[in-house]
């Protein structure tokens, strides 16, 4: 893999950091080691996500949804228990994973669900009022004063 110089762009962003260290963490990771359990990344609405991940074998009680610093952790670990029987062939594969979300300012997780197999992670984005675009009325009769004291 190719490694991606981005001092440029840093030189040239300020208060981007937590940008800058997702992109850092992108070129620097190993691809190999984050593609199990394979999961789906959907925009189901305008503000709303949902991350499904593929936790095949693994029961409600051995997967773990955690939420802290704006990262998103999701864990998993087998229970151990004794096998009845030898297999042939284990092609589902059951061992321990966790994986770690980047969660944008105000993305807040709503619910989890395990159904088939399937983690669904349910996200919103909820913008606080002061912070959503609003429009300016321009009043062309009289300049607008500012007191100064």
């Amino acid at each position: 893999m190719q490694a991606f110089d981005l001092t440029p762009l840093y030189s040239r962003s300020i208060g981007f950091d937590r940008f800058n260290d997702l992109l850092d963490k992108a070129f620097s990771q190993n691809v190999a080691s984050t593609t199990y359990p394979p999961f789906d990344i959907e925009k189901t609405s305008e503000n709303t996500y949902r991350i499904a991940i593929a936790a095949a074998g693994f029961s409600a009680d051995e997967l773990d949804v955690e939420v802290r610093d704006n990262q998103l952790q999701v864990s998993a670990s087998k229970s151990e228990k004794s096998e009845n029987g030898s297999y042939l062939h284990r092609g589902i594969a059951q061992r321990s994973f966790r994986k770690k979300f980047a969660l944008a300012d105000h993305v807040q997780v709503v619910g989890a669900s395990s159904v088939d197999g399937m983690l669904n992670i349910d996200l919103k984005r909820e913008i606080p009022e002061a912070l959503k675009p609003r429009k300016i009325s321009i009043n062309a009769a009289e300049p607008v004063t500012i007191d100064s004291q």
